[in-house]
């Protein structure tokens, strides 16, 4: 779904009242706590997470589920471990309803991606 928003305040108050808005914010506040230098935007009508003007996450929550757009998975993480028992495509982590966050390693997955990008790492689809 696409929101049509100017700022991260303004996304997050046009979220219905439901677990979407739950996850998402769960998500959120995860990736924040990594780097205070991390800055929020709205980026492609969804919230937008750069560090030192690179684009590390896109946010967003769908119709079914809320996911997590990072960039290639496999260049993250290649085997597969960080990611297991999750939803995944090529570049998007699907968190649905039922899917306990607190009971994935999607935190370790994160700090990752973003030690990946500071190193210079090509992360990108």
């Amino acid at each position: 779904m696409l929101y049509n928003v100017n700022n991260p305040l303004e996304y997050m108050e046009s979220l219905a009242l439901d677990w979407r808005k739950d996850k998402l914010q769960e998500l959120r506040e995860i990736i924040l706590k990594q780097d205070s230098s991390i800055q929020e935007t709205i980026n492609y009508k969804m919230l937008c997470f750069m560090l030192n003007d690179s684009v590390i996450f896109h946010l967003n929550a769908q119709k079914g589920y809320v996911s997590l757009y990072c960039g290639n998975t496999k260049k993250i993480d290649p085997t597969g471990d960080l990611l297991a028992g999750l939803n995944i495509g090529k570049g998007c982590i699907r968190f649905t309803k039922t899917k306990d966050i607190s009971k994935t390693r999607i935190e370790d997955f994160i700090k990752q991606t973003i030690l990946l990008l500071k190193e210079g790492n090509d992360i990108g689809c």
